[in-house]
């Protein structure tokens, strides 16, 4: 049996943060952090090397989730899925640039994000 897919969440509210974790653990995976921060998520994934990374893209400090994921793409290889609120043409068209496995719209539904989730990993099997 395949062990459960680790899946780094990167979001800066906090009560936001616990609700995703939550989902997840419900659907399966294992949340072994959340970072608050761009710098934070890097950081995170350097150590944790997770499956996924799960990316909002207004964060606290001076690196957004679009620069941390870049960097994490970059560096580690390791798929990124925003998960936003935001889908103005300018943040859709910078977030593009880093060829983002998926873009959810928040608030979404259990099933969406269990779907994306899914096909994402099943395209980036190790």
């Amino acid at each position: 049996m395949n062990s459960p897919k680790k899946i780094l969440v990167v979001e800066d509210e906090n009560v936001v943060a616990l609700d995703i974790k939550k989902r997840l653990t419900t659907l399966g995976y294992v949340v072994p952090s959340i970072a608050a921060s761009g710098k934070d998520a890097i950081t995170k994934a350097n150590g944790l090397l997770p499956d996924l990374v799960l990316m909002d893209i207004r964060l606290k400090g001076e690196i957004d989730g679009i620069e941390a994921a870049q960097q994490i793409k970059t560096q580690l290889g390791i798929p990124i899925i925003y998960l936003t609120a935001h889908s103005d043409e300018e943040t859709l068209n910078r977030a593009k640039q880093t060829e983002p496995a998926g873009y959810i719209m928040k608030p979404f539904e259990e099933d969406d994000l269990r779907t994306i989730i899914e096909v994402v990993l099943y395209k980036n099997q190790k």
